[in-house]
């Protein structure tokens, strides 16, 4: 074998020249995939930083809806003035739904 790359030297070359092609082709690919992984850590941050965004807005909301919901239950269980004042607010929002219930399928028909 040793023969044979004495005998050829363009042989040789023409094989250094094929592996150099070769490490370039790797070495973009490479930094093609350093790019994509830098790319994916980048958005990877943002999106936990978004989720963390929303558990801290799904947090606040909770605590608002715990308290109204503590609110009108010691609303209700205060006594019959409370009673009489729940009733007449729950009246006023099915009065309210049907009224706008009514406008809503007036302008749609006509």
């Amino acid at each position: 074998m040793a023969d044979y790359r004495t005998r050829n030297g363009k042989t040789e070359e023409m094989l250094d020249y094929e592996n150099q092609q070769k490490v370039s082709g790797l070495s973009s690919k490479i930094s093609r995939l350093k790019e994509i992984t830098v790319d994916l850590n980048t958005e990877a941050k943002e999106s936990n930083s978004f989720l963390d965004g929303m558990s801290d807005n799904f947090g606040s909301a909770t605590g608002l809806l715990t308290g109204s919901m503590s609110r009108m239950s010691h609303m209700v269980n205060s006594g019959k003035g409370n009673r009489k004042l729940m009733c007449y607010i729950i009246i006023g929002l099915v009065t309210l739904f049907f009224i706008s219930y009514y406008l809503i399928s007036r302008v749609t028909s006509g």
